[in-house]
């Protein structure tokens, strides 16, 4: 009896494994192709000083499943290196994959660990971007022929600490606006579908 009961158990931790697998591939394909979609309508705006990546919304999917931490995180590491191919960014580039995927990884894992409270889980993201994206930006800029800090006359040369402030508020901004004015409004629709529902009980039980 105790074998079979091991067995059973065994049993629905595989499946477990494998639902959680297949959610962080569907998670992880929708970022992706969500973010391309962003690189090649909104370009600049997509990767650039002012960013509105809407696929950050998607960073609200932490609160129903822990399948989004990784999800999010692959789905943000893809999108980054295909965006070197759109942009033409080159070996640059890789500052985005490498360190603006650590800013999904850590903004996921924040939505994650403050889930019960929406208002402060939401503020991982922005945080996340603002802090370490704002620290490669001025790099990047500079490749694009940037020499001053965007809509002002101060010379980026030598001006790394207003370049990191310019970015960590602009950045900032841009996130919230997508995480708080579409992530909330995407966490409040989905909180009351039966796949949601299910997904919430089942962690609580």
């Amino acid at each position: 009896m105790e074998s079979v009961s091991r067995n059973k158990e065994n049993t629905m931790k595989t499946k477990m494994s494998s639902s959680l697998l297949a959610r962080a591939g569907m998670i992880a394909a929708v970022y992706a192709a969500l973010t391309v979609l962003c690189l090649t309508v909104l370009q600049g705006l997509a990767w650039g000083p002012i960013q509105f990546r809407l696929s950050e919304a998607l960073c609200v999917l932490a609160l129903f499943t822990p399948a989004a931490v990784p999800g999010l995180t692959i789905g943000c590491i893809i999108a980054n290196l295909l965006g070197i191919a759109l942009n033409g960014t080159g070996a640059l580039g890789l500052l985005d994959v490498v360190f603006g995927s650590l800013a999904t990884l850590l903004g996921a894992l924040w939505v994650r660990r403050f889930r019960d409270r929406v208002g402060i889980a939401l503020l991982g993201p922005v945080l996340a971007n603002a802090l370490i994206v704002a620290a490669y930006l001025p790099i990047i800029l500079a490749a694009f022929g940037f020499y001053t800090i965007p809509f002002t006359d101060i010379d980026l040369v030598g001006s790394y600490p207003l370049m990191y402030l310019f970015g960590f508020i602009t950045i900032g901004l841009g996130e919230a606006v997508v995480v708080y004015a579409l992530g909330l409004p995407l966490y409040r629709a989905l909180k009351n579908t039966p796949l949601f529902k299910q997904e919430t009980q089942a962690q609580q039980s």
